[in-house]
Order: structure tokens, then C-alpha cells, then sequence
């Protein structure tokens, strides 16, 4: 009986966990994303000094890179 259950949960868990791993992903990447374009919009508004909007830009910049990498992440791991 308990060697039935352990070959269950050995093909169903994986069956579960990618989907979710891959939504995540996707989820992350798109909150990231919205990030990325609050920080940049504030940034090039024109409403603080040069310094900030260096910062502002920069960190949008990796924010921006950050969501994209997460959606490149869960791609793969849909293609695998």
C-alpha cells in the first residue's frame, strides 16, 4: 500500500508543481514589470532632481530586466 502511494505522489506532484512554478514565474515577472514602468514614469516625469532620475531610471531599468528574465524562466520551463 505505501509503496502505491509514493509512486502516486511521485507522478502526480510533478504533474502539479510545474504548472505552479511556471504561474509564479509569470506572476513575479508581471509584477516587476508594473514596477519597472511606476519607477520609470516617476522617474522621467520631470518632478525631482538629475540624481533621483539616474536612480529612478536605473532601478526601472532593473526591474524591467528582472520581469523579463522571470517570463524568459517560465518559458523554459514550459519547453522542459
Amino acid at each position: 500500500m505505501l509503496s502505491k502511494a509514493k509512486q502516486f505522489v511521485s507522478h502526480v506532484l510533478p504533474a502539479i508543481i510545474r504548472p505552479i512554478h511556471i504561474l509564479w514565474n509569470q506572476i513575479i515577472g508581471f509584477v516587476f514589470l508594473v514596477l519597472a514602468l511606476v519607477f520609470g514614469y516617476r522617474s522621467f516625469s520631470g518632478k525631482e532632481p538629475g540624481t533621483i532620475q539616474v536612480t529612478g531610471g536605473a532601478f526601472a531599468v532593473l526591474l524591467a530586466w528582472f520581469g523579463i528574465s522571470s517570463f524568459v524562466r517560465a518559458r523554459k520551463i514550459s519547453k522542459s
